[in-house]
């Protein structure tokens, strides 16, 4: 098959592994972010039920959560297709390591901060909004940015049920054309791509929160 030809087909597969991180992205920064900050509740409860999602998707494997949502749910009546399978099976996973990210971030922040704003009377609201997370998320963007990263790497398994992402067409082509080299040498400068248009993102958030922090808080 002509080389043009392979990269067209891969092309498609990459937009669908693109539309997958996209869905999927979303749902780990909400995650992390609520079971981060449930994990530093005052509630005993709160923290417990953050703590067992974290240490549930943290300590099983990504590919089983993916098996389960897909194939074992609709024995218990919950049928899902492969797109929110996959969308949530990595968003969940994603989300628990995401979760110590923030939680070390808002631990990270000077106990000084807090004290200070005690003293201007800010409430307990406004002083993680206006005073603890602004700081915070600077020092989250690093890791958040390696977490993007393994996001669109880990989107390869959704592969394995049906879903024709980037990964899928490339071992259909190898299967039908036996040119191994040229299409998984392809699909490696896909996922390469894809990375480090992330990271350029993430990075310029980073310094877009920098900015911010240089005038007193987020712009």
């Amino acid at each position: 098959m002509p080389l043009n030809e392979i990269f067209s087909v891969l092309a498609e597969g990459a937009l669908v592994t693109i539309q997958l991180v996209a869905m999927a992205l979303p749902l780990a920064t909400a995650m992390a972010f609520i079971s981060g900050l449930l994990r530093l509740s005052e509630h005993r409860a709160l923290r417990w039920l953050a703590a067992i999602y974290v240490e549930f998707f943290r300590g099983t494997s990504a590919l089983i959560q993916l098996y389960w949502i897909y194939f074992v749910l609709p024995f218990f009546g919950i049928s899902i297709d492969a797109i929110t399978a996959g969308v949530v099976a990595l968003g969940l996973n994603i989300g628990a390591y995401g979760s110590e990210v923030v939680r070390g971030g808002l631990l990270s922040v000077d106990r000084g901060q807090t004290e200070a704003a005690i003293a201007l009377n800010f409430s307990p609201r406004q002083r993680l909004w206006r005073i603890i997370m602004p700081q915070a998320l600077v020092g989250m963007m690093p890791p958040f940015g390696n977490l993007a990263i393994e996001l669109v790497k880990a989107t390869s398994l959704v592969s394995l049920i049906t879903i024709a992402d980037l990964t899928y067409r490339a071992k259909s082509l190898a299967d039908m054309t036996l040119q191994v080299e040229e299409i998984f040498g392809l699909v490696l400068v896909f996922y390469f791509v894809m990375a480090q248009v992330l990271t350029l993102a993430i990075r310029a958030l980073e310094k877009h929160l920098g900015k911010g922090m240089d005038r007193g808080g987020l712009a």
